[in-house]
């Protein structure tokens, strides 16, 4: 790549050339457009507030592509020359006018734009090769602190750290994830709650409209993970009457206990767990963990749900030198066909949410920016677009690393990447630095986006 260090020359904000093919690939995917059809926002504080919704949105997307945590960051996208390059960029005060226009139902309707546009990048995108066979469908919560009294919705809530729980004032997203065997999880939904809200609140419809997009997508088969909070009848229920399996922790009590005691002692068995050891002789594997299962069934009566419980136990820490082993019990419910022990693995890797939840909360939701419940809801949807599109594009990148990379590394390789505009013969160029470490990944992904239209600005290679 050829890099031009003229004065005159505009120059792209901090890194920030990246933005041309992912905002591209926004539009190609109709964002825009599904903004247009989809939000429609009456100006009830300032009359011009609400004016141009698919611009305005778009501009706190790409804002989040460059790694905005607040509504001051949209300043990104008026400094240097990306005021040339895209049409419609505007300042932080009127974003946060016009995000204080929403109410709760204008909010569903930024929701329901995300959920077709996740539909649309599937389909312009191999944003999730595999799909055809099994569709996971993760869902989890998070408390986001939020500080200052004049916060809507804020209330205490609990949140775990540092392996113990404490109460902390914040708001709390719900989110719901898809993912295949070889495909980093999308967005598919993600809600905003107050803090206080338990975390199972709202989970069923959520799930319902999850499993909804993923059939959209082209799912095959689908099976729903969640931890206890959410290992209840009516999300069994829910994932039941949409033909998916499930895969949910469940809360000890009596009856799990009385279950988990008629299990046979010669029914455990051993697991691959970090730290276990394959015998060569036996083939079976040394560990501190085993598994088991037996037919349960969730509550009584007609309302009553029969189930697999299999259950996983491992040695407590606590008592390794004792004379007999002393277990720990962590039971799921499915419904799955899968054996034993892959059933127990499949469940386990429900943990790949939190690498979402991380991307989230070191990207745009480090901060909740508005003391308006509605505008944060806003707020979290665009992060869940901005971040399906980074996704999408590290898929288009030809390049194994990015496919699963995480949302900062992503923004780093992809996104921010200086550049110098200009007009040679009124045709636009960008000039890209020399030896930059991803070269061939990113223009992999510009012609990946721009060969299909031949109005682009050109890259100096």
């Amino acid at each position: 790549m050829r890099g031009d260090r003229r004065r005159n020359a505009a120059v792209l904000p901090d890194s920030a050339a990246g933005l041309v093919p992912v905002m591209e690939l926004a539009e190609q995917t109709g964002l825009s457009a599904l903004i247009g059809e989809c939000v429609t926002v009456d100006s009830a504080r300032v009359a011009s507030g609400a004016v141009n919704p698919a611009g305005k949105l778009t501009a706190l997307v790409g804002a989040m592509l460059c790694g905005g945590d607040h509504i001051d960051h949209a300043d990104l996208l008026r400094a240097g020359g990306t005021a040339t390059v895209f049409d419609e960029v505007y300042a932080p005060s009127t974003l946060g006018i016009f995000l204080r226009e929403f109410s709760f139902g204008h909010a569903q309707q930024v929701a329901a734009l995300a959920r077709r546009h996740l539909i649309a990048l599937a389909a312009r995108t191999p944003l999730l090769p595999g799909a055809g066979d099994r569709v996971y469908v993760d869902i989890d919560s998070v408390l986001r602190p939020v500080y200052g009294h004049a916060k809507q919705g804020a209330s205490f809530g609990h949140s775990k750290i540092a392996g113990k729980v404490v109460l902390r004032r914040g708001l709390s997203p719900l989110l719901t994830t898809l993912s295949t065997d070889t495909a980093a999880p999308v967005i598919a939904e993600m809600r905003l709650r107050s803090g206080r809200a338990g975390s199972g609140r709202g989970a069923a419809s959520q799930v319902a409209s999850a499993i909804g997009t993923a059939r959209d997508i082209g799912a095959g088969k689908i099976l729903l993970r969640g931890d206890s909070a959410f290992g209840s009848k009516k999300i069994m229920r829910t994932a039941l009457a949409h033909d998916a399996e499930f895969s949910l922790a469940i809360t000890r009590n009596k009856a799990v206990d009385r279950a988990i005691a008629a299990i046979p002692d010669d029914a455990w068995t051993g697991v691959e767990y970090p730290g276990a050891v394959c015998d060569p002789d036996t083939g079976e594997w040394i560990s501190d963990a085993e598994v088991a299962e037996i037919t349960h069934t969730i509550g009584t009566g007609r309302s009553g749900i029969t189930v697999r419980l299999i259950v996983r136990r491992v040695r407590d820490a606590n008592y390794r030198d004792g004379l007999f082993p002393v277990w720990r019990y962590h039971p799921f419910a499915t419904n799955s066909e899968l054996s034993t022990t892959e059933a127990d693995l499949v469940h386990r890797r429900h943990a790949i949410i939190e690498t979402v939840i991380s991307d989230l909360i070191d990207g745009p939701l480090a901060h909740l920016p508005s003391g308006h419940f509605p505008a944060n809801t806003v707020w979290a949807i665009c992060a869940q677009i901005a971040h399906n599109l980074l996704r999408a594009a590290g898929t288009l990148t030809g390049s194994p690393r990015h496919t699963v990379a995480r949302g900062a590394t992503l923004r780093r390789d992809l996104v921010c990447v200086p550049a110098r505009f200009a007009r040679p013969a009124r045709r636009p160029v960008l000039h890209l630095p020399d030896h930059w470490p991803w070269e061939q990944s990113w223009k992999t992904l510009w012609h990946s986006i721009f060969d299909t239209n031949s109005h682009t600005a050109a890259a100096t290679t």
